[in-house]
């Protein structure tokens, strides 16, 4: 009991008060994160498109996004986190709400378009909300444990969302709007501003052409370019992973369990993933998971049953697990403080350029040289971002390790004495 006690507090412990905010604002937004786990199915036979048609209108909301999270970055150094992710999910509710209603192909595309677009612009503003209040030494864990919560609400999304669309699919879009404005409100009454601007806090404004000197730190963009390949193959089980389910003879309620094994992997096992690669190359790690992804992916050309679908989820998702702490924490170091929010658009970029063109890739594969190519080039495609994470490693820690000795990515000792009221502990 003490042993399981102690460990308990090692990992929610000494965390920001804004933090816990954040952190249930995350919870209650993914508990109702029905609809794009179930878009494609909806797509395809509730509204009769194609399965091409449902991959433009899934890259459309990748679209979208990307161009929100290069918005949202912007705004949320410039306007300021608060805001900033205030007004995404206030019109992130609407535009699902909008979807849900439509019926006509173009109304799905359009809707589908500015749905990402409102919900990607909330990450950066997100993201760096998270390095500005989590000490450096705590940021491991405090990233497994949203990365936790994120994925326990997906489990019991996916889970209900199977049901909920035997029912109606409408439900889903409503519920997902209903859970986008209570995060809002979250945000509104109990979260404060946590970007630091004045005169004498020097580091806080972003400095000119700070476009420029993104796009100079090769080091970063090389990230940023691994990380899109990492994303290309994960975000097929958004959609052709139901696409294939549904042709192997599976129901929508059977591809809702087998995708909430992803959670409740996660669920089970991320708050012990912080101790388990502690101290552990990034790189190293990195590579790992992008191998494990790899090989889960792949076995997919092979499955047929719900058991062996689900086994391919359970292997992947091992890889998942592995990838996110280590890219959250390995972000936050390569981000200048005056940056932050930049840094973090830019970054989901690599989500947002994949999540457009991943459905619509892998619909032209599928369609073009069949489901076993789609699969095994998912596998390939892992092993070849495996070895460049092991050649690139050593500069990313470089510089990390510059950025951190010149002191250009802590918040200034002024910045923090006005932030202290954020910082009280839960």
């Amino acid at each position: 009991m003490l042993t399981m006690r102690s460990w308990f507090r090692d990992t929610t412990g000494g965390l920001p008060t804004t933090f816990w905010y954040l952190w249930t604002g995350t919870l209650i937004n993914r508990l109702g994160s029905f609809v794009l786990i179930f878009l494609a199915i909806y797509l395809t036979q509730e509204r009769g498109f194609s399965a091409s048609q449902a991959g433009l209108v899934l890259g459309l909301w990748g679209v979208g996004g990307a161009v929100g999270t290069t918005v949202g970055g912007t705004l949320a150094d410039r306007w300021g986190r608060r805001p900033t992710l205030f007004t995404a999910h206030v019109g992130a509710a609407a535009m699902m709400i909008a979807l849900g209603l439509a019926r006509d192909l173009w109304a799905v595309a359009l809707g589908a378009l500015l749905l990402g677009l409102f919900a990607e612009a909330a990450r950066p503003a997100f993201g760096a909300m998270m390095i500005d209040v989590v000490p450096a030494k705590d940021r491991l864990r405090a990233f497994s444990l949203n990365y936790w919560a994120i994925n326990l609400g997906f489990a019991c999304a996916a889970i209900l969302a199977g049901l909920a669309a035997q029912a109606d699919y409408l439900l889903l879009f409503l519920v997902d709007a209903a859970t986008m404005l209570i995060t809002a409100l979250i945000i509104f009454i109990r979260v404060p501003e946590t970007r630091h601007a004045g005169p004498t806090v020097t580091t806080a404004r972003a400095p000119r052409g700070a476009l420029r000197t993104i796009l100079a730190d090769r080091v970063f963009l090389g990230f940023v370019v691994l990380n899109l390949f990492a994303a290309l193959v994960f975000l097929q089980h958004i959609s052709m992973l139901p696409i294939a389910m549904g042709d192997s003879g599976l129901s929508p309620a059977t591809f809702g369990s087998v995708i909430a094994l992803n959670g409740v992997l996660i669920v089970v096992g991320q708050l012990f993933v912080p101790r388990l690669i502690r101290g552990r190359s990034r790189s190293h790690v990195l590579a790992l998971s992008a191998v494990v992804m790899g090989v889960g992916f792949g076995l997919t050309a092979f499955a047929g049953s719900a058991w062996f679908y689900g086994l391919t989820v359970l292997i992947w998702t091992v890889g998942e697990m592995l990838n996110s702490p280590s890219n959250a924490t390995l972000i936050a170091e390569l981000s200048p403080a005056a940056l932050r929010g930049r840094y973090q658009g830019v970054f989901g970029l690599s989500w947002q350029i994949a999540g457009a063109s991943a459905p619509v890739l892998g619909g032209l594969v599928r369609e073009h040289a069949g489901n076993s190519a789609l699969w095994l080039g998912c596998a390939a495609l892992g092993v070849l971002t495996a070895v460049a994470h092991l050649v690139s490693g050593p500069a990313r820690e470089r510089r990390a390790d510059a950025l951190r000795r010149s002191g250009a990515g802590l918040v200034p000792a002024d910045a923090r004495t006005a932030a202290q009221p954020a910082e009280a502990t839960a």
